[in-house]
């Protein structure tokens, strides 16, 4: 199948379908004419890609799984897993990151809201005004 009907079941953009092979993620063959041509597997590949960029994972992250995904066997999929924990770890470590953000922003805001409140009990003028 060329790149628009790959594109088409599997819902991926051609542009995607490209990323995807400059990253080695995806390696099609070439027609003469050099037309991009792939087959039923790709499908399947472009999906577990899929699945693994919605979960947050790197493409240099998912390029070291290629060789499991290409040829399954227990020790590509030991190597896998290793991967995909060390991705879960530092999305663990960027959300505790972005929740202390979070925290240190709602901080901010009560003190302004707390400001706000004795402003207008006060009827102090605003800086500026």
């Amino acid at each position: 199948m060329r790149i628009g009907e790959l594109s088409a079941r599997t819902g991926a953009s051609r542009r995607s379908l490209r990323y995807y092979e400059q990253q080695g993620l995806l390696v099609s063959t070439r027609h003469l004419n050099g037309q991009r041509h792939y087959d039923d597997g790709h499908v399947q590949r472009v999906t577990l890609i899929q699945k693994f960029l919605a979960a947050g994972v790197p493409s240099r992250t998912i390029a070291q799984m290629v060789p499991c995904m290409a040829e399954p066997s227990s020790e590509g999929a030991r190597q896998a897993l290793t991967a995909m924990h060390q991705e879960r770890g530092r999305l663990s470590s960027a959300i505790d990151d972005l929740t202390a953000a979070r925290e240190a922003l709602d901080l901010l805001i009560n003190e302004n809201l707390a400001f706000l409140a004795e402003d207008r009990r006060t009827g102090a003028a605003l800086p500026g005004r």
